[in-house]
């Protein structure tokens, strides 16, 4: 995290992941999301929300060299 991270709420975080604000509550219940709290509200740094993504993105495959077979 930086000092001049920008901190985002449940809802904003759920709009940039294109899911409902429950799933971004369930990451940070779990304890699976660096957060924020103030007071009693929570808040999430941006750069936490770019590791996680971060650390959940799957490279795709290399596509396999198919061989191609002669007819005898």
């Amino acid at each position: 995290m930086t000092g001049r991270d920008r901190y985002l709420n449940v809802d904003q975080v759920a709009e940039l992941l294109g899911t409902t604000p429950r799933f971004p509550r369930r990451l940070i219940a779990e304890r699976r999301i660096t957060f924020v709290k103030v007071g009693r509200h929570v808040r999430i740094p941006e750069s936490a929300l770019a590791e996680y993504l971060a650390a959940h993105t799957v490279q795709p495959l290399r596509p396999r060299r198919t061989r191609v077979r002669r007819a005898a």
